[in-house]
C-alpha cells in the first residue's frame, strides 16, 4: 500500500476541494468546452453536488464502484468529481472492448451503478441479463440507439438531485479511480487510484500551467491513463479544457487553429495522422506552446517534420496506468530535429518520483546494464483491486517494479530496453500477447500460437500471430483474424499471420519470443 507520507514537499488537494475551490475561484470561467458548448467551473461543481445527492438515494457510499462507458464527454467529469465528493469509486471502461470484456471488468469492480452513453448501449444491453451487481443503469442520451426502456435518462437521474454539497469527509489516501490495465495472464486488473496519486501527477508534471494563457486540448481517450491524467492537470490550475468526442485528425486541427489551444498530448500516431492531413499545411500552429507525447516510440523523421510544422516545444513522457500515468520525461531541450543518443530515451524522472534500475533481487546494476526499471512515486496505485497477490508482486517496499527493462547512462537518463512482460504497444494501447494467445487458442484449426509485436510507422507496432495449424486444418490468415475480431477488442486483433511448422520453446516448455521476433518479426 502507499500513502501520502514520505512526500512532504506536496500540498495534496483531493479532487473534491479542487471542485469546490475551482468553482470559488474562477465560477464563470470555462473549465469544459464540449461540441461548442461551455460549462463552467461553478456549473461543474454545481453537477457534481446533485450526482452525489443522487448517489445517496440510490445507496451508494464510500467504496462503491460506478462503471463508466462512455466516449469523452462532460458526464464523465461531471462523474468523476461526485464521486470525489462521496468516498465512490469512478470506474472508467474502455469503449474498444468487446461485449465480454466489459462484461468482466463491471462484474469485477463489483458496480452497482452503469452508465453508458448511446454509442455502446447495444453493447451493454446485450450483457445485461449478466451483469451480478447492477443495480441501475443510466443512458447518457446523444446518439441515437436502441436501449432498453428500463434504463433511466442520466441527464435527468442527475439534474433531480440536489445542488448541497455533502462535504463529507474525504482525505487524501481515499480511493478514488479504479483502471483495468491488461493482464499477462489474459485477464485485467484494476489499479486503484488514490487522490493522492492524481492530485501528485497534476503538481508534478512539466507543463507549467498558466491560467491566464492557457488552453487545453483533451484528444485522448479518458479511460486511458493518458487522456484523463490529461484532462486532470489542467484542471487544477484553472485551465480551461477542450474535449473532443473522438480522435479527429481534421478537428483536431480546427482546435489548434481556432481556439488558441496552448498544449496537447497526442500519442505519436495521432502525430503522424495530423502531418499527413491535408489541412496540415493551413493551420496557424501559433499559439501552441507544448506538444507532449509517449504511450509508443516516435520515428525521428516524423518528430522533425512535426517540430517544423508545429513550431513548438515538444516533449516525451514514460509512465503506467499503475503510476497514474508519466514518471519520466525527456526535456523540450533533448529534442534536437537533428537526432541526438539522448532522444532514444525516455527521460529522467519527474520529481519527486524515483527511478532505479535493478536485477531480479533488487540490486541496482551499473550504468548501461540492462535491468527491470522499478518506480517509487505518490503517484504510485494503492493496489490491484481485489488481487492481494498480484499487488504484494508488483509494489515492494514502496517500489513499483513495472516489468520495463531498461537501462541508466552516465547522466541518468533512462533508456528503454525491451518489454519483461512481451506487451505490444500498438496506438498507445497496451496488448498482451496472452490475452491474444488465449482467443486464438479457441479456434479448432489452432494447435500452438505464439503472438509478438512488429514495428509499424503508423501505429508504432501492430499484432502478429505465429501459428502452428492443428493436423489436417487449412485454416487461413483472414479466418484467424475474423475470428479473433469477433471475440476481442480489435486493437488486439493480429494485423498479420504467419505459418509455422513449431515454435521454439525452452526447456521449460516457454515460448522463445525473441526467436519469433527475429525469424517471424522484425528482428
Amino acid at each position: 500500500m502507499h500513502d501520502a507520507g514520505p512526500w512532504a514537499s506536496l500540498t495534496i488537494r483531493t479532487l473534491d476541494r479542487m471542485s469546490r475551490e475551482n468553482a470559488a475561484t474562477w465560477p464563470d470561467k470555462p473549465a469544459l468546452v464540449f461540441k461548442g458548448d461551455a460549462l463552467s467551473f461553478a456549473g461543474l461543481d454545481q453537477r457534481a453536488n446533485r450526482i452525489a445527492s443522487q448517489f445517496a438515494a440510490e445507496g451508494l457510499g464510500q467504496g462503491d464502484r460506478v462503471a463508466v462507458l462512455c466516449k469523452n464527454n462532460v458526464p464523465w467529469f461531471e462523474l468523476l468529481l461526485a464521486c470525489a465528493k462521496t468516498g465512490v469509486v469512478f470506474v472508467p471502461v474502455n469503449f474498444r472492448l468487446a461485449p465480454r470484456e466489459v462484461l468482466f471488468i463491471v462484474n469485477d469492480a463489483r458496480a452497482k451503478l452503469m452508465v453508458v452513453d448511446g454509442w455502446f448501449s447495444e453493447i451493454v444491453a446485450e450483457i445485461e441479463d449478466e451483469l451480478e451487481t447492477v443495480l441501475k443503469t443510466l443512458l447518457i442520451a446523444g446518439q441515437e440507439a436502441p436501449a432498453p426502456d428500463h434504463w433511466a435518462d442520466y441527464a435527468g437521474w442527475r439534474d433531480a438531485g440536489a445542488d448541497v454539497d455533502p462535504n463529507l469527509p474525504v482525505t487524501a489516501a481515499d480511493p478514488l479511480i479504479q483502471m483495468y490495465t491488461s493482464g499477462t495472464t489474459g485477464l485485467p486488473k484494476g489499479a486503484v487510484l488514490s487522490h493522492t496519486n492524481l492530485n501528485a501527477m497534476q503538481q508534478t508534471g512539466p507543463y507549467d500551467w498558466d491560467p491566464d494563457v492557457d488552453v487545453s486540448l483533451v484528444v485522448m481517450p479518458l479511460f486511458h491513463i493518458a487522456g484523463s491524467a490529461w484532462a486532470l492537470s489542467p484542471m487544477d490550475y484553472g485551465v480551461t479544457c477542450i474535449i473532443m468526442e473522438d480522435v479527429d485528425p481534421g478537428e483536431v486541427l480546427r482546435h489548434i487553429g481556432q481556439d488558441g489551444i496552448t498544449k496537447v498530448l497526442f500519442v505519436p500516431a495521432v502525430i503522424l495522422f495530423l502531418m499527413q492531413h491535408p489541412d496540415c499545411a493551413s493551420t496557424d500552429f501559433s499559439s501552441l506552446k507544448l506538444v507532449t507525447y509517449g504511450a509508443s516510440p516516435i520515428p525521428l523523421d516524423l518528430l522533425q517534420q512535426a517540430v517544423g510544422v508545429m513550431g513548438c516545444d515538444f516533449v516525451q513522457l514514460y509512465g503506467m496506468t499503475e503510476a497514474t500515468g508519466a514518471v519520466t520525461y525527456l526535456p523540450a531541450e533533448d529534442h534536437d530535429p537533428k537526432g541526438t543518443p539522448r532522444m532514444r530515451g525516455v527521460g529522467i524522472p519527474i520529481p519527486p518520483g524515483e527511478i532505479r534500475v535493478v536485477d531480479p533481487d533488487g540490486r541496482d546494476v551499473a550504468t548501461g546494464e540492462v535491468g527491470e526499471i522499478i518506480i517509487k512515486s505518490p503517484q504510485v496505485m494503492l493496489e490491484y483491486w481485489a488481487r492481494p497477490e498480484a499487488t504484494a508482486d508488483a509494489v515492494r517496499d514502496g517500489w513499483y517494479w513495472s516489468g520495463d527493462a531498461g537501462f541508466h547512462d552516465a547522466d541518468g537518463y533512462l533508456y528503454m530496453h525491451d518489454r519483461i512482460k512481451d506487451m505490444v504497444i500498438s496506438g498507445g494501447e497496451n496488448v498482451y500477447p496472452a490475452e491474444v494467445e488465449s482467443c486464438l487458442f479457441e479456434h479448432a484449426g489452432v494447435a500452438d500460437v505464439g503472438v509478438i509485436g512488429i514495428a509499424d510507422e503508423t501505429w508504432g507496432e501492430t499484432v502478429r500471430a505465429c501459428i502452428v495449424r492443428a493436423p489436417g486444418s487449412a485454416v487461413t490468415e483472414q479466418e484467424l483474424m475474423d475470428f479473433a475480431r469477433d471475440r476481442i477488442a480489435h486493437f488486439k486483433c493480429p494485423q498479420s499471420v504467419v505459418f509455422v511448422d513449431e515454435l521454439p520453446r525452452n526447456p521449460s516448455g516457454k515460448i522463445l519470443k525473441r526467436e519469433l521476433r527475429i525469424h517471424h518479426g522484425d528482428g
